[in-house]
């Protein structure tokens, strides 16, 4: 095993960039732009050619290097087969081993972007300190990893960790992006929590700062800072959401029983403000311990998915 690693998190806009020594130590992160078009041909040429030029800036030769992580936005399945990236363009492909040809035969894994985030998280982040972990990302939708004795669970079929895609809410009438109804995401999610309080604003008559704000440009952010100041109609947005994400945490502890979810994701920026609300509704319906998952905040930000993948190569 090489002296360093490398870390790759291919998003639908960036690809994120990271040269590590094997402590965990980052060195250097980057980003390229993401070439979508073309059903992304270039994505993997772009990325190999920065991590060559990277790597002889910094003096680094490629028997130095251990091998490379890549987390991409799909299903991946255990021999490293995605059978789609819709953000990317990709049909059925091997990227891990496209991108080792390119490489020179340098060692590469991969595994779906959740999922590396988390293992990035129980590496150098909020989960650090723990072999079992769950993360939930909440953005603009609810993504979610699973991580038991330092190794990434994806199931069988690359399902495992699918959080956000869990049935939160029986009386839903509109569908998810995943084609059915009810899910987590689409009221933990920060589009839901806008969703929510456009619903609770126009089924209440109460007052609200909210109220003061276009309905097009209100935000997650300004539904929790209303709360946060005491907003009474924001308060109750809030509280149905960390209702949904409390519950929803209670029936994980019940399953997979990991030693912390750590949460992540731009609405988890609301700190422990929020994770107050959600550890009062987890503790409500997980009733069988004390001894329960704790719940904690994500570390790492934007890094943790080059973290994770750079980890995933230290085994």
């Amino acid at each position: 095993m090489g002296k360093y690693c490398i870390g790759i998190d291919v998003g639908g806009t960036t690809v994120k960039l990271g040269i590590f020594e094997q402590t965990g130590t980052l060195l250097r992160k980057w980003e390229i732009p993401t070439r979508t078009e073309h059903n992304g041909c270039n994505i993997l040429t772009d990325v190999a050619i920065s991590i060559r030029r990277t790597l002889e800036e910094m003096g680094i030769h490629f028997n130095e290097v251990g091998g490379a992580g890549m987390g991409v936005p799909g299903p991946v399945a255990r021999n490293g087969f995605v059978p789609r990236c819709v953000n990317l363009g990709w049909g059925a492909c091997y990227p891990a081993r496209d991108l080792s040809l390119m490489l020179d035969g340098l060692p590469v894994l991969c595994a779906n972007d959740a999922n590396i985030a988390a293992l990035g998280e129980m590496w150098q982040g909020g989960g650090k300190g723990y072999d079992d972990i769950v993360m939930i990302t909440l953005g603009t939708g609810v993504g979610g990893g699973v991580v038991v004795d330092q190794k990434i669970i994806a199931g069988r079929h690359g399902l495992a960790g699918e959080i956000g895609h869990t049935h939160a809410r029986d009386d839903e009438t509109e569908y998810c992006n995943c084609g059915s109804r009810g899910c987590l995401e689409q009221v933990a999610s920060a589009t839901g929590i806008v969703r929510e309080a456009k619903r609770f604003l126009d089924s209440s008559g109460d007052e609200s700062v909210l109220r003061d704000i276009e309905e097009s440009r209100l935000t997650a952010k300004d539904v929790i800072d209303a709360a946060k100041a005491g907003d009474g109609l924001a308060m109750e947005v809030v509280e149905c959401v960390g209702y949904y994400l409390g519950r929803a945490l209670a029936q994980l502890a019940l399953t997979i029983d990991p030693e912390i979810f750590v949460i992540g994701g731009g609405v988890s920026r609301a700190g422990q403000f929020l994770i107050d609300i959600i550890q009062k509704y987890y503790e409500e319906y997980e009733t069988l311990s004390e001894d329960r998952p704790l719940i904690g905040l994500a570390r790492l930000g934007n890094d943790a998915g080059i973290y994770g993948a750079a980890r995933m190569v230290l085994d």
